[in-house]
């Protein structure tokens, strides 16, 4: 049965610089779209599709440094967001200041390849830290995306051939604050144990005042939570044949007075 996976890998730091250039173009890219479509409305009360964007950036990767379907998902992209908000005009993308957006590359399907064992792209050889034997898929969708401490990551989509569980177990799982789940066995997957190990070092970094180290421990507790979530939910799967979740949102949680709990839990991983 084939399923279909996002996997995320490496991008070295060698090539951070060229990333960061195709960025910056990308969020000029983006606010131009950003400007059109503000001004299609104000003007002529037409809310331009990506379609009709097109036309307006047609010609402008080659002086940006981007593919061309890199600025057609652009284009794509804006549209999406500005139906999900429900806005004439959306946020500008900072390339610089405290306030900076994350770098983002949108890469349309086939505009990547796998070559000579790295991430070819619009030109360039990217090398990866691949955990994953990409060679053995065919890119569909993909991009290139940095998170708070600079690194660069490839996240690629691709269809992987997945085995039915064979678990004949069944279970119940209650989601709570002091325990992120309860299962009706007695397992038991508990919220703190993310950042224990590292509350002493996060509570020196913060009267230091020492924000690179800060956001350091931070990315350490949130892959410490997504590797638990990941075991504990990988150890029912292979071991449950059904799963029943309690119905609880944590979304409307959020907006009580037990927010911070919420969210320190991680439900929304």
């Amino acid at each position: 049965m084939k399923h279909t996976k996002t996997l995320k890998v490496r991008v070295r730091d060698r090539h951070v610089p060229l990333l960061n250039r195709m960025a910056r173009s990308v969020n000029f890219v983006w606010n131009f779209v950003n400007e059109l479509s503000q001004r299609s409305i104000k003007e002529r009360g037409v809310f331009l599709s990506a379609y009709d964007m097109h036309p307006y950036t047609k010609g402008a990767g080659k002086e940006l440094g981007l593919h061309s379907q890199t600025l057609q998902c652009i284009a794509g992209e804006y549209v999406t967001r500005r139906k999900q908000f429900k806005k004439a005009r959306l946020n500008w993308r900072k390339s610089g200041g405290v306030r900076r957006s994350l770098g983002w590359i949108p890469v349309n399907t086939g505009a990547a390849q796998w070559k000579n064992g790295q991430v070819y792209h619009n030109g360039h050889y990217f090398k990866v830290w691949d955990s994953y034997g990409l060679s053995e898929y065919r890119f569909r969708s993909s991009s290139f995306n940095e998170d708070a401490r600079g690194r660069w990551y490839f996240n690629v989509v691709v269809d992987v051939e997945v085995e039915p569980s064979k678990g004949q177990d069944r279970v119940g799982i209650d989601l709570g604050l002091a325990d992120i789940a309860t299962c009706s066995d007695g397992t038991k997957l508990e919220a703190g144990r993310f950042y224990r190990g590292l509350e002493e070092k996060l509570a020196i970094a913060q009267r230091a005042r020492n924000k690179t180290q800060v956001k350091t421990i931070h990315a350490k507790i949130a892959n410490r939570r997504k590797d638990a979530l990941h075991k504990f939910s990988r150890t029912l799967v292979n071991r449950c044949g059904e799963i029943y979740v309690g119905n609880v949102s944590s979304l409307k949680l959020v907006k009580t007075t037990m927010a911070k709990s919420v969210l320190d839990a991680g439900w929304g991983q």
